[in-house]
């Protein structure tokens, strides 16, 4: 062989994929990503898509070849039979629909000099300074004191809040402070509103507040214990660059995964084996919680098609999965925190990792080389645009993906999805070209793989 046909050659994507096919992806992605900013919304619009394209809920039945389940309407599980028998093993591509936010507490209304508030919580990893003064909408559901669910989405009604930031003239000490402690997660107070209500003596924006909340949705103050409220950036998607080649959106961690996994799915060729996607919550905190990877759900659904838990067991350790997860991009900006020759790159297509975890490999899963042949040569012979990388330097930080929580059920799985700038900041950044390429690889994986 010749010296050049030795050496490995990275692969753009927009000289290999049409311009055409990769914006007519992305232009249906980013209407997605726009439309559904929380978990719920995610599950409710993708059953919607499902319902049109023939697939059939598991609590109507298991004998269709294309299924799905809902899981406490945070979570998603679809199902295409194949070809082959359950016993045979299935291809499986798991993606998480949760993203940093701000999160409402419990008992959140107050008011302190004629302004109402709602106090929070963050939720998952974020830089905390990132989320001040940026418009942000309120998403979620209020049950009420008759059991009775309403929906919440200020932005379809373009009503719009914000968390206030200190001036520069009088922010001396908040200087002088660690970025991580210049905002406290105290005083991530959302403003809602400073108009009095007519007639009221005593917190009289509060009152206001408490009408509108109680002639709008029918609800009173105690109502706000039973709800999960959520604040997510305000506006849609976008297209950046002089060029249009990225994408600008709130949630691309981990939905450019989830939603290219369920895309995928869709357009995936009849299979040998059964083909799996499973969109699930509460991956930012850990995967703790019912509607979490380390659920119980997972199993309860297949075990619709299986005698016993051992036959599911059985079943695993002949399944692969790609953990659908995105990886950080390279930043000639921050160039100190990557290993160049380790990291992935904007517009080099899907992103394989091996690993993530932390330090020494600690809490991640670690694919074999074996499994990781098997999709190196899938994807070669596809004409999927692939790179590898891991997150960062070795000593720097780290960070978990749900690999391992699949991986301890004795099936194969490695990390794949793509390159993202600015994660978990309100807006991240991905590339259109390596967004095609993770739908191209995941279609490839649950069509293809045996």
């Amino acid at each position: 062989m010749e010296l050049e046909e030795l050496k490995r050659k990275k692969k753009n994507v927009w000289e290999v994929y049409t311009e055409e096919e990769i914006e007519k992806f992305s232009k249906n992605y980013s209407n997605f990503l726009s439309e559904a900013k929380t978990e719920r919304e995610i599950v409710l619009k993708g059953e919607e898509i499902l319902k049109e394209k023939g697939f059939v809920n598991i609590d109507d039945g298991i004998d269709g070849e294309k299924l799905y389940k809902k899981i406490k309407n945070k979570s998603l599980l679809i199902i295409k039979k194949g070809e082959k028998s359950l016993k045979e093993g299935f291809n499986l591509v798991t993606a998480h629909i949760d993203s940093p936010r701000i999160d409402i507490k419990q008992n959140p209304l107050y008011e302190d000099t004629d302004i109402a508030f709602l106090e929070t919580h963050y939720y998952g990893g974020i830089k905390k300074y990132q989320w001040v003064s940026i418009p942000l909408v309120l998403k979620g559901v209020i049950v009420d004191k008759n059991g009775k669910t309403i929906n919440i989405n200020s932005e379809k009604d373009n009503i719009i809040f914000s968390i206030p930031d200190l001036l520069p003239h009088l922010a001396r000490r908040q200087a002088e402070k660690k970025l991580s402690e210049a905002i406290e997660g105290e005083n991530l107070n959302v403003l809602i509103g400073s108009k009095p209500e007519n007639g009221s003596k005593e917190e009289k924006v509060k009152n206001y507040t408490l009408k509108y909340l109680n002639e709008k949705y029918g609800i009173i103050e105690e109502d706000f214990i039973s709800s999960e409220l959520s604040l997510v950036p305000y506006g849609e998607a976008k297209d950046i660059g002089f060029d249009k080649s990225l994408i600008l959106g709130y949630g691309h961690d981990d939905r450019s995964c989830a939603l290219t996994a369920f895309y995928a799915i869709l357009d995936s060729e009849p299979s040998e084996k059964w083909s799996l996607v499973y969109l699930i919550d509460k991956e930012e905190i850990g995967s703790e919680g019912n509607t979490s990877a380390q659920s119980m759900i997972f199993d309860e659904a297949l075990l619709n098609f299986v005698e016993d838990y051992k036959e599911l067991i059985n079943i695993y350790t002949k399944s692969s999965v790609l953990s659908g997860d995105v990886n950080a991009a390279f930043d000639p900006n921050y160039k100190e925190v990557f290993e160049p020759k380790n990291s992935a790159y904007i517009n080099n297509g899907v992103v394989m990792t091996k690993f993530t975890g932390r330090g020494g490999k600690y809490d991640s899963n670690d694919a074999s080389a074996e499994f990781i042949g098997k999709v190196r040569n899938l994807f070669n012979e596809n004409n999927v645009v692939w790179q590898t990388a891991e997150l960062g330097k070795v000593d720097e930080g780290g960070g978990g993906t749900v690999a391992l929580f699949f991986a301890r059920k004795g099936m194969d799985v490695v990390d794949m999805g793509p390159a993202v700038l600015s994660m978990h900041a309100p807006f991240e950044i991905i590339s259109k070209g390596d967004l095609y390429s993770t739908y191209h690889a995941y279609k490839v994986f649950l069509g293809k793989f045996k």
